[in-house]
């Protein structure tokens, strides 16, 4: 008897540990929709329908918004706490059985297996561990997996809220079918062969997991540490650390992920509505391809809908769409991250009204959805594509800006990747002036680049170095974006006198200042390292001063 009673008050105890760790859910209403924007930076919110407000919050967060507001608030039962028809399985999905959820050795072996049965179109990547040592994984699937190659690269991801479960089983579907359908199939080829792409069916494990190993119930949104990942990323207008935590190890894992390739396009798959969400989600400006995000996520939407009952995605907008900030203002957002600080062009795609929904029911998700996601992968074939590079042929680290449309605020230039030279500026229909600028070379305008929907114009750039007389000073930047470190290369034998730099914002205010003692080193390569100052995200002007002249540079810094 006594054994039993310190097993259940074991039980007890256990069970609110995991309670208080994975938060509240709870809802309240609100009277306007300005509210949000203190809101959203005291709680994280869930969505927001008409005037009521879904939310999650910590017990000392739920505390706190308590005391400094006055809404009624309604505690609602965890959407991860439902087992309903939560059919599992340790095996691989492969079989065709796609009404389980795997479980978490079943999920490591399918990914596993996957890549040794494909290996000459796939690579299996891992990312990093989470906070509880949990894999992140990713399938990388091209024609030349072991090669960079003139492709675009799209990234697909889901379950960054560990809780919204229905995109982990679709993404694991599409890696199979892409898979196996490759030299069966023209079209599934057709996107094997002239795209690089990168699908992570689970970026949040530990948030799924938070039940135990062998079963999705008892999902969390957050991660182990109690923190909602997509809160976690460096925000445009707020900041590295929007939500007064510091990066987790899946956040990390993701930037580090953004930082060593060269995204294009991507898509985070959520569940608990059902809109795809387009940026911004921190302001409330649109962004300089608004026209063209709307029609990206209206290819998405239609589909949805042209595939599946009467109601599927139409509950929260008629159309399916809806702008990020219109529908509620969010800070660290992955969506705004990747667009921002990468340009890899990103949309959130909430699938599914409910998170953890039956196992039964996932084949149909799969029929109303497998379509749009074809169809939105195939979108970062179109618009404008080339190759820039030296006479010589080799490829240019190189920033290719449309003239009138891109803005440095919103960061909606693109750049070349430096292995290949090719760049990808997927655009809304329309003539378009291209400015092409390379550090030491002479600046490129291309005029009247006619771009038309649903296809591709190539505009390949041979960029010439500069002429002597045009810069007395011949200095290389590099890596550009740059995090913490930049380096400077000169082509003379040796500066003849000290060489000052200075770093300046947008706003022409200057931020820092180095000086390189050049004539005393007599070095051609210099190391600046920045990391003991706090340099403001985003686009910066770099000076280079010295006896032999000055010259401007546009560098932009990652958080």
């Amino acid at each position: 008897m006594k054994k039993t009673l310190i097993t259940l008050l074991l039980v007890l105890f256990m069970g609110g540990f995991v309670w208080s760790q994975e938060g509240r859910y709870f809802r309240f209403t609100i009277d306007q929709h300005r509210e949000l924007e203190r809101i959203t930076r005291m709680i994280s919110i869930d969505k927001v329908v008409e005037d009521t407000v879904f939310a999650y919050a910590q017990p000392d967060q739920l505390k706190s918004f308590r005391q400094q507001t006055s809404y009624a608030i309604t505690l609602l039962p965890l959407p991860g706490r439902s087992y309903q028809a939560l059919k599992m399985t340790g095996r691989t999905l492969t079989d065709g059985k796609w009404d389980q959820y795997p479980t978490y050795d079943g999920y490591r072996q399918m990914m596993d297996s996957l890549a040794e049965a494909w290996p000459a179109i796939c690579r299996l990547d891992t990312l990093g561990l989470s906070a509880e040592g949990r894999w992140l994984l990713a399938m990388r699937i091209t024609d030349n997996p072991g090669i960079q190659e003139d492709e675009p690269e799209i990234f697909y991801t889901s379950t960054i809220h560990g809780d919204e479960t229905v995109g982990y089983v679709l993404m694991l579907r599409l890696i199979d079918t892409l898979l196996s359908s490759y030299g069966e199939d023209a079209r599934l080829t057709r996107l094997v062969n002239e795209l690089d792409i990168y699908i992570n069916p689970n970026a949040n494990p530990d948030g799924t997991y938070a039940g135990g190993n062998q079963s999705v119930g008892g999902a969390t949104r957050f991660n182990a540490n109690g923190a909602d990942l997509n809160r976690n990323f460096p925000d445009p207008e707020d900041g590295p650390h929007p939500d007064g935590r510091s990066w987790q190890p899946e956040t990390k894992a993701m930037m580090r992920f953004a930082e060593e390739h060269h995204i294009t396009l991507s898509a985070n798959f959520h569940g608990g509505t059902e809109v795809a969400n387009y940026p911004w989600d921190t302001w409330s400006r649109p962004h300089p391809d608004s026209t063209w995000f709307k029609h990206l996520s209206t290819v998405y939407a239609q589909s949805a809908q042209e595939n599946s009952p009467d109601g599927y995605f139409t509950s929260l907008t008629p159309s399916g769409i809806i702008n990020g900030y219109d529908w509620y203002s969010i800070s660290g957002g992955r969506q705004d991250y990747m667009t921002y600080f990468h340009q890899a062009r990103e949309v959130t795609l909430e699938i599914s009204d409910e998170k953890l929904l039956p196992a039964g029911e996932l084949p149909g998700l799969w029929d109303y959805n497998h379509e749009a996601m074809l169809l939105y992968m195939e979108e970062c074939l179109y618009g404008i594509r080339g190759l820039v590079t030296d006479r010589d042929g080799n490829p240019l680290q190189a920033m290719v800006v449309v003239q009138g449309h891109d803005t440095e605020s919103d960061s909606s230039m693109v750049f070349t990747d430096p292995v290949v030279g090719n760049y990808h500026r997927m655009i809304a229909e329309g003539s378009y002036d291209l400015r092409f600028l390379a550090p030491g070379y002479e600046e490129v305008l291309v005029e009247g680049v006619e771009v038309t929907r649903g296809e591709a114009v190539r505009v390949d750039v041979e960029m010439h170095k500069e002429d002597a007389v045009d810069s007395e000073v011949k200095w290389r930047v590099y890596p550009n974006p740059f995090r913490d470190v930049l380096y400077l290369e000169t082509d003379l034998d040796r500066p003849s006198g000290p060489v000052l730099v200075e770093l300046f914002d947008v706003q022409g205010r200057l931020i820092s200042t180095k000086e390189i003692n050049a004539i005393d080193s007599g070095r051609q390569r210099f190391r600046l390292s920045f990391s003991e100052q706090n340099l403001p995200a985003g686009p910066l002007y770099l000076v280079i001063q010295g006896d032999d002249g000055r010259i401007t540079r546009k560098v932009l810094h990652l958080p």
